[in-house]
């Protein structure tokens, strides 16, 4: 029964250890030698949101998802495209909600108008019942 339960108990084991992440790719956590190409992408990488932590930018994250996003914005500046291109290919490849700036266009301009909306008929709702308390 040992000799059953034994190497049934380690294969077990190692399960874990061969579902996690392989390493990240190589420009990931890897500078580029071209230090304006560097800052390029450093900044592009700040102004975009990791798909997985949602609240931080793929420079800041840790997830293998944002080292993948890293890696592809480094291999694109190094390859010569804009910060243009590279963000309008991802927005492309995941959605308007990767950009921590989304445009002000179609379902977003009903975003990014709706406080301003809410804010200016609540305040037409409070004008009109501070007048009526008055009169």
């Amino acid at each position: 029964m040992r000799r059953v339960l034994l190497p049934l108990l380690l294969a077990i084991s190692a399960v874990p250890a061969a579902a996690q992440e392989g390493a990240p790719p190589p420009l990931a956590n890897q500078q580029l030698t071209d230090p304006a190409q560097e800052a390029r992408a450093l900044e592009l990488m700040q102004r975009l949101r990791c798909i997985q932590c949602q609240g931080q930018s793929i420079h800041d994250s840790d997830a293998p998802i944002a080292a993948a996003m890293r890696h592809e914005v480094r291999e694109r500046i190094k390859a010569g495209q804009s910060e243009a291109e590279i963000e309008s290919w991802l927005i492309e490849r995941y959605g308007d909600w990767i950009s921590f700036a989304p445009p002000a266009s179609g379902g977003g301009l009903v975003l990014w108008l709706l406080p301003v909306l809410l804010l200016g008929g609540a305040a037409l709702v409070a004008r009109g019942r501070f007048i009526k308390g008055v009169a």
